[in-house]
């Protein structure tokens, strides 16, 4: 299991083909987490972001999820997002973006 740690987040490759992002996805965090996440899934056979351990996470967290998502679709990888958090899913809903997570 790797992890690695950000300001306020954690990746974590514990599960095969999943990486598990924990902590916050906030304005204070979302650009390093989207930097760390891109890295982390570039060249990997990653195929699940997997957020249950989102802690708290606002709209700059739902961008960053949404640009890695956008991100792996022009690369040709299928990603699933998967465990998405309540308050995550609420926010796609009133954007109405929520399609681009599913």
């Amino acid at each position: 299991m790797t992890s690695v740690v950000g300001h306020g987040f954690q990746l974590d490759t514990g599960a095969p083909g999943t990486l598990g992002v924990n902590g916050l996805l906030s304005f204070d965090t979302a650009a390093a987490a989207l930097q760390m996440i891109q890295a982390a899934l570039a060249g990997s056979a990653m195929d699940r972001l997997d957020l249950a351990g989102v802690r708290h996470s606002d709209s700059a967290g739902l961008a960053c999820v949404l640009a890695i998502a956008a991100d792996a679709d022009r690369r040709g990888q299928a990603l699933q997002v998967v465990n998405i958090p309540a308050g995550m899913r609420l926010l796609a809903q009133v954007c109405e973006v929520d399609r681009l997570m599913d």
